[in-house]
């Protein structure tokens, strides 16, 4: 099978395998699977560490942040109202945004042959 290469945002937005695009990178949400379904890529070598998760503190706590100010001096609800809303929103877009930035740094891993360090070889 002759390796295509596909793009790091068509990767990251599918959530598809880094190197042919189709395959599915996660089992369930946030789930990394072995290996890809199509091209059979061993997903081993993938470590996007706690990366993904401190962007996405620092992203959607600006969002959120932001959206909550802007909502309680545009419109005044009670805190009831605040605690519905953003304890549904946050953790809902928290779990896309958690996905999207794995399969993005997957992506970019494996287009930049990123590895572990080493003084040898």
């Amino acid at each position: 099978m002759a390796e295509q290469h596909s793009s790091v945002m068509h990767s990251a937005v599918m959530a598809r395998c880094p190197r042919c695009g189709e395959g599915p990178l996660f089992r369930q949400v946030l789930v990394l699977r072995d290996q890809c379904s199509d091209c059979g890529l061993d997903y081993a070598f993938i470590d996007t560490g706690d990366g993904p998760a401190v962007f996405a503190i620092f992203i959607l706590g600006f969002l959120v942040l932001g959206a909550a100010l802007w909502f309680e001096f545009a419109f005044g609800p009670p805190l009831w109202v605040h605690m519905v809303l953003w304890g549904i929103v946050t953790p809902v877009f928290a779990l896309g945004l958690l996905r999207f930035l794995k399969a993005l740094l997957i992506a970019l891993q494996y287009k930049h042959k990123a590895e572990e360090g080493r003084l040898a070889r």
